[in-house]
């Protein structure tokens, strides 16, 4: 893309920038980052599939080869060691000539383990970041992942670059065109397993390829917060479907969910506009991101949305403010309202209050929330709402005083559907907010 091949070189001077900042507070001279090496399963003579460092495809778009390495000190043109062997048993990756090459002084690496000379001769002066720590003591790396830099870089990750953005986007278009395959497999009447073949070859990436394992449940299923099995013989009846699914472009990960309904079977009606009532509530959250704003007063408003949910449904006899005041919202939904999403499809540095890394966690009555920072222009989230009917939550509020609030007949109705997530991937502007998933059409 030639908007990419444009933007590019801006994304690499903010790197430098940001790279030349967490060097001085270390007092160090560059970074060396590993994009990572081959894992062997146990007890096998094969590997797991290969997921590249995320502060390495930070740097450029390789994000299936290991043993390749970067040497960067914010003002010399990154150094790339690009693995390139000689190997008839796998497919070589070619020579790199991308529109990001002339970023990089590239050499080739045709031995993983001759990756020494290629490296500063004194590296006292150097940072190892990456995974594998008995690499970086055999190469003789004093310093390995130091904090002071990492929590920098990891804070700076949430503000997106405009070549970022379009990444970002480009991922969004991948998924969204999944997700309109998979709903069109489930009106269909297809198995969990034929939903998500359906998913990945609209989107063109394989299960290792997709950022994480995709959710395609079906009924009672939609219940299991992270569901990865797939059913491979459809169910006699298809009532409800989650879908939890992604895709990568460029390493950035798009995270989207939807709930759909059959609604030509008995009961479902009520479910039907359950589901449209949480899809407002999606569009009334995300409306709320705006710079200033701490994310946990979304998360807040999440539980006061879906306590008037239970409120309007009768699932709960109380007011909405009182089913708030009992905390019962969380036995419903017990996630948090979303995340940051950049290079990984949980993005790092979410509970800190500044680049130093201090500590910000989630309020105690909300342990899963995932991020607590204060909302801010170029920053990407997803915004996830959910009502569940999960047996085992529902048993333990069956067994407190507060069972006599809920209507136990509207609970076991809904049981059979499992439950909703909508979930949109947002890009907050200074003066405006960019829902990406619903400018690609998927409502």
């Amino acid at each position: 893309m030639q908007q990419l091949a444009e933007l590019y070189p801006q994304h690499i001077s903010e790197l430098q920038t940001r790279t030349k900042e967490a060097l001085s507070r270390e007092g160090i001279d560059g970074l060396i980052i590993h994009s990572g090496q081959a894992k062997r399963m146990f007890l096998d003579d094969n590997n797991y599939p290969f997921k590249c460092n995320p502060q390495f495809k930070a740097w450029l778009p390789v994000i299936d080869n290991p043993n390749c390495w970067l040497i960067v000190n914010g003002s010399d043109k990154p150094k790339l060691i690009f693995y390139r062997p000689k190997d008839f048993w796998h497919k070589v990756p070619p020579e790199p000539n991308d529109f990001w090459v002339e970023q990089f002084d590239v050499v080739l690496l045709t031995q993983a383990d001759a990756v020494e000379k290629h490296l500063p001769y004194d590296r006292s002066r150097f940072a190892y970041i990456g995974e594998y720590i008995e690499v970086a003591k055999a190469l003789g790396f004093d310093l390995v992942n130091p904090d002071r830099v990492l929590n920098y870089l990891h804070y700076q990750r949430a503000y997106k670059t405009d070549y970022e953005l379009v990444c970002m986007r480009q991922a969004n278009a991948l998924a969204v065109a999944g997700h309109k395959a998979a709903a069109a497999a489930f009106s269909a009447g297809k198995s969990e397993f034929d939903i998500n073949q359906a998913y990945l070859a609209a989107v063109r990436q394989s299960d290792n390829q997709v950022p994480y394992n995709n959710i395609t449940a079906l009924n009672e299923n939609s219940a299991i917060l992270h569901y990865m099995e797939q059913d491979v013989v459809a169910p006699e009846v298809s009532r409800s479907f989650l879908i939890d699914a992604g895709a990568n472009f460029h390493g950035y990960a798009a995270d989207i969910t939807r709930t759909y309904c059959n609604e030509n079977i008995a009961n479902s009606s009520h479910f039907a506009e359950l589901i449209k009532g949480m899809d407002q509530v999606t569009l009334t959250l995300a409306d709320m991101l705006k710079p200033g704003v701490p994310y946990s007063d979304i998360h807040i408003a999440a539980h006061e949305h879906v306590a008037q949910l239970l409120h309007q449904f009768d699932i709960v006899n109380l007011s909405a403010q009182d089913i708030v005041a009992e905390q019962i919202v969380s036995t419903f939904f017990p996630h948090g309202i979303g995340h940051f999403l950049g290079l990984q499809v949980h993005d790092v540095a979410g509970h800190v209050a500044d680049d130093r890394g201090t500590p910000n966690p989630p309020p105690p009555e909300h342990p899963f929330l995932r991020t607590t920072r204060m909302i801010e222009a170029r920053q990407v989230f997803t915004i996830e709402p959910g009502l569940y009917f999960i047996d085992s939550l529902l048993a333990d509020l069956k067994s407190t005083e507060k069972s006599k609030f809920i209507n136990w007949d509207i609970v076991d109705s809904f049981r059979p559907f499992g439950g909703i997530r909508i979930e949109d991937n947002i890009i907050v502007h200074r003066d405006k907010n960019e829902n990406m998933t619903r400018d690609l059409g998927l409502n």
